[in-house]
């Protein structure tokens, strides 16, 4: 009579629940489905594990968004390490910035949840540390670097921060013409700028034509104020 093999040798041993394992699923979990579908429940149904073990790596929702935080910023460092690292101080930043910004597409729900920590990732730190190193080493006295951090905010990172959404809050009572009126100059802007996809990138306006433009703008002014000095 043949024998049934038990389950464990079919499928090879159980792959042990680690804090690390945990926040890759939840990095998938929010890829595939967005972070808002990112749950204790929905997490634990991902690694095959019960509520009490999933607590023993991360004790709630916000030690899972700081540790997701945590893992994109490292995955930034590691892309931004592999940039050609020779030439000067503004085309290797900005190679750095672009680099940040290809694994923010990646995960377009990284940015809202960056926003909301309120601690900094250790790796987030890191890739400033190194950033502040290039500028130093491009020329930049340490009063123009955190000068330049302030100009650069969050593109630095690879994302711009959206000042509003002109869709929030639009619903059936919106009258066009009393914005028109009331707005002519925001109005008629609005009316000629088109987003096919406002959804495609990281923001409202936040196209990879925009981001590059703002980004070499700021880059070049920095540029000019550390040869003036």
């Amino acid at each position: 009579m043949q024998m049934t093999a038990p389950a464990e040798a079919v499928t090879g041993p159980r792959v042990p629940l680690t804090r690390q394992r945990v926040l890759q699923a939840a990095v998938r979990i929010a890829d595939k489905t967005g972070i808002e579908s990112l749950t204790m429940r929905r997490l634990g149904e991902e690694v095959g594990a019960e509520a009490m073990s999933l607590y023993y790596h991360v004790a709630k929702k916000d030690d899972v968004l700081d540790g997701i935080a945590d893992v994109v910023a490292e995955e930034i460092n590691e892309a931004a390490e592999r940039v050609e690292s020779t030439g000067d101080w503004k085309t290797v930043t900005r190679g750095r910035i672009l680099a940040a910004r290809a694994v923010m597409l990646r995960h377009p729900w990284a940015p809202a949840v960056f926003e909301t920590r309120t601690t900094t990732s250790p790796a987030v730190l890191r890739y400033y540390d190194r950033l502040v190193g290039l500028l130093r080493e491009g020329g930049f006295s340490n009063d123009l670097i955190h000068r330049a951090l302030h100009a650069l905010g969050s593109r630095a990172l690879g994302f711009t921060q959206e000042l509003f959404d002109p869709e929030a809050g639009a619903g059936e009572d919106s009258d066009a013409a009393a914005l028109v009126e009331n707005l002519p100059s925001l109005a008629s802007m609005m009316a000629e700028i088109a987003h096919d996809d406002p959804t495609s990138t990281l923001g409202w306006c936040d196209a990879q034509a925009e981001f590059e433009f703002a980004l070499d703008l700021l880059l070049d002014g920095l540029d000019r104020v550390r040869t003036s000095n």
